[in-house]
């Protein structure tokens, strides 16, 4: 750190970084990126420098770094890597599902973003399933949530919410669970309605039960959806009846 010689420093730093000695090396790198600005040996020392931040699991700042180096150097063979790993830091730092889920969005762009620019890579495999893994946990978030208000007695949110997984993830493996919970906040919206909306509201259970009925007749929830629809159709008749 005090030497004047840059070359020491430089060799010092690859030193550190191949010990990995990470905190030493990237203090060193940040001391000679300006004394080496305009050579080639920049793009090495700033390939490094995004990795001595990987390494101490500092994503957000080693995902910055690797856009910049990505970016300033496009034509280097690392190019692609760094624009790899500044999206892989994002989907390092995608918390779990229960959490803000903005940096999962952000890597779900940024491995997109990584695919539109090398879509030959040998890399759109993995960030394919980082991506799938990523709506996962975005799915099961989303999931939770409407569930959350069907506990709470927030019937028509539950709907909406339900309503939204099957729209945002078509192909999810939840499908049986999330239409035979549909059925079930549309039977409960309906039982704590006022008189004039019931009529209208037991009639969407019952649409509802026979979606869900038509793809899952051997479902485990069947029976209590067959009891929910039987009951609307008699709540229907008794206030016909009134």
């Amino acid at each position: 750190m005090k030497s004047n010689d840059y070359d020491v420093m430089y060799e010092a730093a690859l030193d550190y970084y191949d010990q990995k000695d990470y905190y030493r090396a990237m203090n060193l790198f940040e001391q000679v990126i300006s004394a080496y600005r305009g050579t080639s040996k920049v793009e090495e020392i700033y390939y490094y420098y995004a990795y001595c931040y990987y390494h101490q699991q500092d994503y957000t700042v080693g995902s910055y770094y690797f856009k910049r180096y990505a970016k300033s150097f496009p034509k280097n063979e690392r190019a692609e890597e760094c624009m790899f790993m500044s999206a892989y830091c994002y989907y390092l730092d995608s918390p779990r599902y229960s959490l803000d889920q903005t940096n999962t969005l952000e890597a779900i762009k940024e491995m997109q973003l990584f695919i539109d620019f090398y879509p030959r890579s040998d890399r759109i495999e993995s960030c394919n399933d980082l991506i799938d893994e990523l709506r996962a946990k975005l799915e099961k978030k989303d999931f939770e949530i409407a569930k959350l208000y069907l506990k709470t007695e927030s019937y028509k949110a539950a709907i909406k919410s339900f309503n939204g997984v099957l729209r945002d993830y078509p192909d999810t493996r939840n499908k049986e669970e999330v239409l035979f919970y549909i059925v079930k906040s549309y039977y409960n919206y309906a039982l704590n309605s006022i008189s004039d909306k019931q009529q209208e509201r037991y009639q969407a259970a019952i649409e509802a039960y026979n979606d869900f009925i038509y793809l899952y007749p051997e479902s485990e929830f069947a029976r209590e959806a067959n009891n929910l629809n039987k009951s609307a159709y008699k709540q229907m008749e008794k206030h016909k009846k009134n």
